[in-house]
């Protein structure tokens, strides 16, 4: 593949949601599932081949993330439409809050500014993609293009620099999928009218994913796999509270913690989509997934940190 460029996908692992309303959120990478782009010479104009989709998008598509985030950039590098063909195509799932659509546009971003000459910065391709998801979820919350703009673990409030840390350990995930796409602007949306409805409840459910979050961070540090656990378990009865929670994501919840998980949870908007719980080690992690897949489901295994 020439000049390919490519971008992980992400989970949450504290704090979707609540993050919206300005609570901290944490987020890893998951390096082995990525979104590549890839130019060659174009038909005249520039167009973003999405292979996945058997889609072609031109610059005069104002609906589209990729000709959004294609037009923002030459606007502000002041250059004129390119003759040029990205192609694109990724391994992460659509709708799972796997970050299929920051991936994506992170990856077209690369590919774009390689071509015209332009050396971004982690923070500006963490902007232009967040600008052109607004296409997409409505009101994000910058979750995402920061964490696979920045190929990290994140600890991000929305409005303030992200800060990237160090976890104590490596841990070891499953992340299981429903089959369901959810809409995070969606569920973003039924929480916005839960809190216009009763927003003393649902401030305190926030209050307390904001603490779960904070813990979460320093069992990481920490390396304390079974704080990290439970954190996670509590996290999951939160976001089913405020009512983003699934029957197939607590199938799935079921099958991990019954195969010896150490904590699971939704991932992501919810209302389908993915969950993922975290393993005691290797060899439980292997364990963790043949049942999700034996229950038919789909499973990946990932990690974060180190040893």
């Amino acid at each position: 593949m020439k000049n390919s460029f490519s971008a992980p996908g992400k989970i949450i692992l504290f704090g979707e949601h609540a993050v919206v309303y300005g609570k901290p959120a944490i987020a890893i990478p998951v390096s082995g599932m990525r979104a590549s782009a890839w130019s060659e010479p174009g038909e005249g104009k520039l167009t973003i081949n999405a292979l996945d989709l058997n889609q072609k998008i031109s610059l005069e598509n104002k609906t589209s993330q990729f000709s959004v985030l294609a037009q923002t950039l030459l606007s502000k590098t002041k250059q004129s439409e390119p003759n040029l063909t990205i192609n694109l195509t990724s391994k992460l799932p659509q709708g799972s809050g796997m970050g299929s659509s920051a991936a994506t546009s992170t990856a077209v971003c690369k590919a774009l500014s390689n071509y015209l000459g332009v050396d971004l910065e982690k923070n500006q391709i963490s902007e232009l993609v967040f600008d052109a998801e607004k296409i997409v979820h409505g009101t994000p919350s910058g979750i995402d293009n920061t964490v696979v703009a920045y190929e990290s673990p994140v600890y991000f409030v929305k409005g303030q620099e992200p800060v990237t840390f160090d976890s104590g350990r490596t841990f070891y995930l499953v992340i299981g999928d429903t089959g369901i796409e959810s809409s995070t602007k969606e569920t973003v949306g039924n929480v916005r009218d839960l809190l216009d409805k009763d927003p003393n409840l649902m401030n305190g459910y926030f209050d307390e994913i904001e603490n779960v979050t904070m813990g979460g961070k320093k069992a990481i540090e920490d390396g304390d796999k079974e704080a990290v656990g439970e954190l996670m378990n509590k996290n999951h009865e939160l976001l089913n509270k405020i009512g983003v929670g699934h029957r197939e994501l607590e199938k799935l919840v079921d099958v991990s913690l019954d195969a010896g998980a150490l904590g699971a949870k939704l991932t992501g908007g919810g209302g389908g989509g993915n969950m993922v719980a975290l393993a005691d080690s290797a060899k439980e992690q292997k364990e963790i997934c043949e049942k999700i897949t034996e229950a038919g489901y789909r499973a990946y295994q990932t990690t974060f940190g180190e040893d």
